[in-house]
């Protein structure tokens, strides 16, 4: 996976929620950001402000009337044409320098933006005790991410709590009828937030997904320095809940430290969803993998990694119903499951993936024999792992090349086995439904009806649009929420299309 330095990523904050492009190969513009004592928390408005004119009121004869009525016909009849066309930031058409992108809010269930004072390439999600399946409103989030300062000794990992989250569709004018709850989506969004200092860049954060069962929220952190880091940030979810609660200072600092890498960094990075003591595997650029297990009294790391090439190990993820089995990505292309029970570290499977980097995985928790990954051309896929076999090269169950740069993340729908969610830096976060049929009657009429959508595969769903987008997460206990990070700070948004 493509690195960014603080530096670079500096330069793309965003200001301001409008975007605009300039030219024909570029992004929307991002205005930078000078003063970088920007403050944690603040929600942005999506959709802009409204300003109400002051102007002199002037009335004009009728003649003048039907002349302005007539031209506000055209313009209606313009405003239509531009509406009805399907703008995709990466495929379409330019924008002009005096136009603007924008987020729909007719299409979004929920959307919220949170300006960071640094980039943060990597996102992870608390699970929280507030119930599954949550679908009223106002909703909470519980979420951690690390930065990319420019300087070392300005790093921090970031806890949040995001409440008052509403909605943010459009109310019908028509519709007069008051709502019970019509005070509370009425209500500002609320951030709390705890830090805690570092001293390097991070590069990837993950959360152990039975912190909601153990009580303790352990979470790792891949650093520049080579270091991977281990939080209990129990505390800190504590502190949200409990006005007047002191975290302790022993709460501010890891609990544990893996330095078995040396001074190599790396990306992968993920805790075993059926330990849940804590068993961490943690890859870095020079191909090893390091599996640490939490013992009654202390961690260990096993002093002989998991090695098969020489090739950077990118992403890692554990099988959801086998304990010792995980697979991982590199950039020689090559998808490898391994077993942990094995004597000599090497892989029990390797296939040939793609001709670029396998960048990220993502295993299917409720088919255990789908796995996807996102690749550094821009295109993914979906393998059936029973297909895998040795000295095989096995096709993709499914195959998109839809994205034209790198793929920065990708997830199953943890609560929807066929919706996946793909991040790429070409700046989008894409939506795709893997049930859909390619010769459904109402997509075959919608690709008949709009010339835009012969290109497009009918399995996707959505786009949304997200400067340096680097990582998504699914937010297990909230049906269709996402959380994602990129150079314009974090989104927490929910789409009608999930």
């Amino acid at each position: 996976m493509s690195k960014r330095s603080a530096e670079d990523q500096l330069n793309n904050i965003n200001n301001g929620n409008s975007q605009v492009k300039t030219t024909q190969n570029s992004v929307p513009k991002i205005e930078q950001v000078e003063d970088s004592n920007v403050e944690i928390g603040e929600f942005e408005d999506p959709y802009g402000d409204d300003f109400e004119s002051d102007e002199e009121i002037i009335e004009l004869d009728e003649e003048q009337e039907d002349e302005n009525m007539d031209e506000e016909k055209v313009e209606d009849q313009e405003e239509v044409r531009i509406e009805s066309s399907i703008y995709l930031p990466h495929k379409s058409k330019p924008l002009g320098p005096d136009e603007v992108l924008e987020a729909d809010p007719s299409v979004y269930e929920m959307l919220h933006n949170i300006n960071l004072p640094w980039p943060c390439l990597t996102v992870d999600i608390l699970p929280d005790n507030l119930g599954n399946e949550r679908r009223s409103y106002p909703q909470t989030v519980y979420l951690t991410t690390a930065t990319q300062a420019a300087k070392n000794k300005d790093n921090e990992l970031i806890t949040m709590k995001a409440s008052s989250l509403v909605k943010t569709l459009i109310k019908d004018e028509e519709d007069d009828s008051d709502s019970d709850d019509d005070e509370d989506m009425d209500s500002d969004p609320i951030l709390d937030t705890e830090t805690i200092p570092l001293k390097h860049t991070t590069n990837r954060i993950r959360v152990n997904p039975n912190s909601q069962i153990t009580g303790e929220y352990l979470t790792s952190t891949w650093s520049e320095s080579g270091e991977v880091l281990i939080f209990d940030l129990s505390s800190q979810y504590k502190a949200f809940d409990s006005p007047g609660y002191m975290i302790p200072k022993s709460s501010k600092r890891p609990i544990h430290t893996i330095k078995s890498h040396g001074n190599v960094e790396g990306y992968g990075l993920d805790w075993s969803p059926l330990i849940s003591t804590g068993s961490l595997l943690s890859g870095d650029l020079t191909g090893r993998i390091y599996l640490t297990n939490r013992t009654t009294s202390n961690w260990t790391t096993d002093k002989t990694p998991f090695f098969a090439s020489n090739s950077s190990i990118e992403d890692i993820q554990w099988s959801p119903n086998e304990n010792t089995v995980f697979a991982s990505g590199g950039t020689d292309g090559y998808i490898r499951i391994w077993d942990t029970r094995s004597k000599k570290h090497k892989p029990a499977l390797s296939v040939s993936a793609s001709s670029s980097d396998i960048n990220v995985l993502s295993w299917c928790n409720k088919i255990n024999h789908l796995l996807a990954s996102g690749h550094d051309d821009g295109s993914w896929s979906v393998w059936d792992l029973r297909n895998f076999k040795p000295e095989t090269k096995p096709s993709p169950v499914a195959n998109y090349n839809f994205h034209k740069s790198a793929i920065t993340s990708i997830s199953f729908n943890p609560l929807d086995e066929s919706i996946i969610a793909v991040s790429s830096e070409d700046n989008t976060v894409t939506l795709w439904d893997l049930a859909v049929e390619a010769d459904d009657e109402e997509i075959s009429q919608q690709r008949k009806e709009l010339k835009e959508l012969h290109d497009i595969p009918p399995q996707l769903l959505f786009v949304h649009w997200q400067k340096d987008v680097k990582d998504v997460r699914w937010h297990k206990q909230i049906p269709g929420c996402l959380v994602s990070t990129g150079g314009d700070g974090l989104n927490i948004w929910k789409t009608i299309s999930v």
